[in-house]
C-alpha cells in the first residue's frame, strides 16, 4: 500500500532531476551541452564519455602547464574528471560551464603538487630579500615566437613553486593577493616566485633564440 502510494520508480526520479538541474542552467548553453550535462547528473555513462571527449583536450593543456610531465598531467586530469562528475549537480549555470571546468582543474592541479610547493616556498623565504627582480621593461615574452610544445615544456620544467604562481598570474589572471590566499603563502613570497619564474624562463627563450633583450612580460 504504502510502496504503491509514494515509491518512485528509477526513471520518474531521473526525469525529476533532470527537470530539477535544467532549471539552472544557463539559457545561452547549447542545447546539446545541456543534454550532456542532464545525461551525466543522473549517472549515464555516454554522457560522461561525451562531455570527457569534448573538453579533455582542452584541460589536458591546462594541467600540461601545471605538471612536470605528461603522465603526472594525465593523473591530474583523472583525478579533476572524477571531480567534476562528482559536483556536476551544484553547477548552477552561472557563467561559463568551461571556466566551471577549467577552475575544477586548476585547482585540483594545485592540490595534487601542494605538498612539495609548501615545502618549496618555506624553504626559499629566506632568500627572497636577495632576490634580483628583473627590469620589467626588459622582460617581455608576448613576441616571442615559439612551437606551444616549447613552450609547455620550457613552463614544465620549472621547479613547482615557480610553475604555479607562474600559471596563475599568467593564465588565470590572479593577482598575487590571491595567489597567497590559494597556496597559502605571503605575497612577497608570490612575487618573488613569479620573478624567478620570469628569469628562468628569459634564460632559457635567450638560449635557444639568441635573443639578449625581451621586452616586459607582463
Amino acid at each position: 500500500m504504502w510502496g504503491g502510494a509514494f515509491f518512485l520508480k528509477k526513471h520518474q526520479i531521473q526525469a525529476t532531476l533532470v527537470m530539477v538541474c535544467s532549471q539552472y542552467f544557463s539559457k545561452k548553453m547549447p542545447q546539446a551541452d545541456q543534454k550532456i550535462i542532464e545525461g551525466c547528473i543522473i549517472g549515464r555513462r555516454h554522457a560522461q564519455s561525451q562531455l570527457y571527449s569534448k573538453y579533455a583536450p582542452t584541460m589536458l593543456g591546462i594541467c600540461m602547464r601545471y605538471a612536470r610531465n605528461k603522465s603526472e598531467a594525465h593523473d591530474i586530469l583523472q583525478d579533476g574528471f572524477i571531480k567534476i562528475f562528482t559536483n556536476l549537480k551544484n553547477f548552477r549555470g552561472e557563467g561559463s560551464f568551461e571556466g566551471w571546468l577549467k577552475r575544477i582543474m586548476v585547482n585540483t592541479a594545485i592540490t595534487h603538487n601542494k605538498q612539495s610547493i609548501k615545502h618549496q616556498f618555506h624553504t626559499d623565504i629566506d632568500a627572497i630579500e636577495e632576490t634580483l627582480l628583473i627590469d620589467e621593461d626588459e622582460t617581455k615574452l608576448e613576441n616571442i615566437k615559439l612551437p606551444q610544445e616549447t613552450l609547455i615544456n620550457m613552463i614544465q620544467n620549472l621547479p613547482e613553486g615557480y610553475r604555479t604562481v607562474f600559471n596563475l598570474y599568467a593564465f588565470e589572471n590572479l593577482s598575487h593577493k590571491e595567489i597567497s590566499d590559494m597556496l597559502d603563502i605571503s605575497v612577497n613570497t608570490s612575487k618573488s616566485q613569479l620573478s624567478k619564474a620570469r628569469r628562468h624562463l628569459v634564460s632559457k627563450i635567450t638560449q635557444l633564440t639568441g635573443i639578449t633583450k625581451i621586452g616586459n612580460i607582463e
